[in-house]
């Protein structure tokens, strides 16, 4: 509808089929459902483009059907191997007619099973690597073994296994960090993989398989020397005695008088989980003597579907609850103060820091929401909204409406509390996380709130929730950022 295409609910996804060289009216549907509007499809192809792979999502449900179809016959049928949504399945590879998929059927943490196209029951299916105390994140082929990545206390190890999951090796990775993509053919004998730190720019690896060894490929000229600076990973308790794993970042050698500048980063959603990353913006940051931390919340993918689970729906308070520990820790152990700790999250990480801004406004200088969801009770009703109903609930349920009552941001904004400096970052065509929700959020807050400290919105045009933004917006928004806190803080930074 004409002004709403923005804003509208996102509803009965198709699936064509483009000819590259062909215009896009002549696309073939090839899966739809229009009984059903809230379901979403993706589809990939095998490596040997042997199968084309259809996966289906359905609106409240947390899995994934799933289908194939055989492309090496001509006019093949479609075939249903997962009817239901209650697991994920993703394939990964297949070697003739055996498909390798990931999966957390019965395993929390996820594994990987062997199931034959031409006898596609899932009874049938072999385990060929078994959950582990660890997630297992991905896997790859390469010369005819399995390389599969795992996430521990939310860093990467890898490790080789034969086709039948017998171990082979481990691939040393630089340090604690994370490696984002492991690729290579199972066919080939080598494979590229890039790694990245918190003090570490993101590397290309060169990894030869008949040797298990890897050599640096490429590394981009930056001028930062990650030696200078420490990252190390601590275990804090939250409200009801959880472990919370946390990374903090800063240089060599500061005092730990509760002085230091620190921005505290955390997301706690929708499986997401948050591991080592380097980033050049902020280097900035670091320089001027600044702590950076990242809480490892619970809601997000870091210990599998419980540790997912224990933070979403009615026990999203414990999301909160993880994120104002993490702060509390760093200003017991005194690298910062709450005279100059930020804190900064985006998307869901936005209702997080609208959420804690309003339970513990005493705890923080700074906060940072960006292209937050604000509204809950509202959320669903716009774009894709409806598909965070597995993370959040429906106010259309009683007890869920009481429940996203007492958090929402805008509707517990209160009058007479000192809320710290704000500065709510959206921007005008962001259709996932439509920017009404910041536009709300910040007019309740500067009707409401009488005090001293700055409460603003900083409106991107021409962008949407993030994704895409050319580098030029990117410094722009950074350099805002950064200001705002140093002028905050009372702090005047180096170049």
């Amino acid at each position: 509808r004409k002004g709403k295409e923005l804003s509208q609910k996102n509803e009965y996804h198709k699936l064509f089929y483009h000819k590259l060289g062909t215009e896009q009216s002549t696309d073939t549907i090839i899966f739809e459902n229009k009984n059903e509007p809230l379901r979403n499809y993706f589809a990939s192809v095998t490596d040997d483009q042997k199968f084309l792979c259809i996966y289906e999502e359905n609106a409240g449900s947390m899995g994934n059907a799933l289908y194939l179809k055989d492309l090496s016959i001509k006019d093949s049928k479609i075939v249903t191997l997962i009817s239901t949504f209650e697991n994920e399945f993703s394939i990964v590879e297949n070697v003739d007619n055996d498909l390798y998929i990931r999966t957390n059927l019965n395993a929390k943490k996820y594994k990987l099973i062997k199931i034959n196209f031409l006898t596609p029951e899932i009874s049938k299916a072999e385990d060929i690597l078994p959950e582990t105390n660890n997630v297992l994140s991905s896997v790859s082929f390469c010369n005819k073994t399995i390389v599969a990545l795992y996430m521990k206390d939310a860093h990467s190890e890898l490790k080789v296994y034969d086709y039948s999951g017998k171990f082979l090796n481990n691939v040393n990775l630089p340090s604690i960090g994370t490696l984002n993509s492991f690729n290579s053919d199972k066919n080939d004998s080598i494979g590229f993989y890039d790694f990245t730190s918190y003090n570490y720019p993101t590397t290309v690896f060169l990894y030869h398989s008949k040797t298990g060894i890897s050599k640096e490929y490429f590394r981009p000229k930056i001028d930062f020397d990650g030696n200078n600076y420490e990252v190390k990973q601590v275990f804090y308790p939250s409200k009801d005695g959880t472990k919370i794993p946390m990374f903090i970042v800063h240089k060599k050698g500061i005092k730990l008088d509760g002085t230091n500048p620190a921005l505290l980063y955390a997301y706690g959603g929708f499986n997401i989980s948050l591991t080592p990353s380097f980033s050049a913006s902020r280097i900035l940051w670091l320089e001027n003597g600044g702590v950076y931390a990242v809480a490892n919340l619970r809601g997000g993918g870091e210990y599998g579907e419980e540790w997912h689970l224990a933070g979403t729906k009615l026990n999203k308070q414990n999301v909160f609850d993880d994120f104002i520990a993490a702060a509390e820790y760093l200003i017991k152990e005194k690298f910062t103060s709450s005279k100059f700790l930020a804190i900064q999250g985006g998307s869901n990480g936005g209702l997080l820091i609208g959420a804690v801004a309003n339970q513990r406004a005493d705890l923080f200088k700074v906060a940072l929401p960006a292209v937050g969801v604000m509204d809950m009770l509202r959320y669903h009703k716009f774009t894709i909204g409806w598909n965070w109903v597995t993370d959040y609930g429906s106010s259309e349920d009683k007890e869920q409406f009481e429940y996203l009552y007492k958090y929402s941001p805008i509707h517990n904004i209160k009058q007479n509390v000192d809320y710290p400096s704000i500065m709510v970052t959206t921007a005008d065509h962001d259709d996932r996380v439509v920017p009404a929700h910041s536009f709300k959020y910040i007019a309740t807050l500067q009707e409401k709130y009488k005090g001293n400290n700055p409460v603003l919105i900083r409106i991107e045009t021409k962008a949407g929730h993030g994704a895409g933004k050319p580098t030029s917006k990117q410094i722009d928004e950074a350099v805002d950022i950064y200001s705002f806190i140093f002028y905050n803080m009372g702090i005047t930074p180096k170049y």
